[in-house]
């Protein structure tokens, strides 16, 4: 079996660029990805616009050209995929890595279809995989969504949706806007500084005349077949009628992959160890890249402010050859 200088686990745009600098220096390397390219890309709700530029979301200096200021979903995937087909990247796809174990000084790394060996291994295996549970009766009723792709199932439904981020008011808007009669459980007093800045206004103002019903300072607290119950400002405990329940409460990485691996998690938010020039963890020739090095912060890293992870990683791994 050929020992790889490189092997990659998750073929997100991190993962990519960390393969375009290997493949620029001469390195062997492999990704493997356990969906499609840019899986969660593929993932995401299929009308999302980024909140970055074109520019902001290049990799490897490789134009983005896009149409509108913010480009798209779909935009994201041609590009990407794309720079994939032709750079003509090594990449396994459908294939899960299920272990990682170095043994002298090389990588032995297991998946759902075979085994690799590697002198060096960087995860960068994201975070869209793993919801974050509210852990309430009820959680697991078919009419409770996780993940949130289109509007057109909910047209005249009464829908519930967790949350005030990003992925929370594009599904309050995008659904009241097909018919669905919104309710929006926040556990905040305000909707989320962060949502686009170009959308924030638009979900306030329907708050404020009403068309959208939202509950600040409130929790859902049980979800049952027809209905759900949550907890508001007062302490006061309500029940209102529900068809489907979009909780967009976020999502965190594998925590038992990392811990599994050996990499050592800290504090509150399990933040994974790692130094800050290299990109390397506690065991030697195993490197972070992309959101996965935030933990549970998962609003610290994306694709505009850690590419260049990837240099910081192949500049290291190429002073130690």
């Amino acid at each position: 079996m050929e020992t790889l200088d490189i092997l990659i686990i998750g073929g997100g745009p991190i993962g990519l660029n960390c393969a375009l600098e290997a493949q620029k220096n001469n390195l062997s390397y492999l990704i493997i990805e356990k969906g499609t390219i840019v899986n969660s890309l593929y993932n995401y709700p299929l009308y999302m616009r980024f909140f970055s530029t074109a520019e902001k979301l290049e990799i490897d200096g490789i134009p983005f050209i896009s149409t509108a200021p913010k480009p798209g979903r779909q935009e994201a995937l041609e590009y990407y995929q794309g720079i994939t087909r032709q750079r003509n990247l090594n990449i396994n796809l459908y294939e899960k890595v299920e272990k990682i174990s170095r043994e002298n000084d090389v990588f032995e790394i297991e998946t759902s279809k075979g085994k690799y060996s590697s002198k060096n291994v960087i995860i960068s295996t994201g975070f869209y995989d793993i919801p974050n549970l509210m852990n309430i009766p009820g959680e697991d009723l078919p009419k409770v969504k996780h993940y949130y792709i289109e509007p057109y199932p909910y047209a005249k439904q009464k829908i519930v949706v967790v949350g005030s981020s990003n992925s929370a008011v594009d599904a309050a808007l995008e659904t009241y806007r097909k018919g669905a009669e919104v309710t929006m459980i926040i556990r905040h007093s305000e909707i989320s500084k962060s949502v686009k800045y170009w959308v924030k206004p638009d979900i306030e103002n329907r708050i404020s005349e009403g068309s959208i019903s939202a509950h600040f300072n409130s929790e859902l607290i049980e979800i049952r077949e027809k209905t759900v119950i949550f907890r508001d400002e007062k302490g006061e405990v309500h029940e209102i009628e529900n068809d489907f329940v979009l909780a967009m409460t976020g999502y965190l990485p594998d925590f038992d992959f990392l811990r599994n691996s050996g990499i050592e998690l800290q504090g509150e938010c399990l933040n994974p160890l790692y130094n800050s020039e290299t990109m390397e963890t506690n065991i030697p020739n195993l490197y972070l890249a992309g959101v996965v090095c935030g933990g549970k912060d998962t609003h610290l890293w994306f694709i505009e402010n850690s590419r260049i992870h990837a240099d910081m990683i192949i500049k290291n791994i190429l002073s130690k050859l």
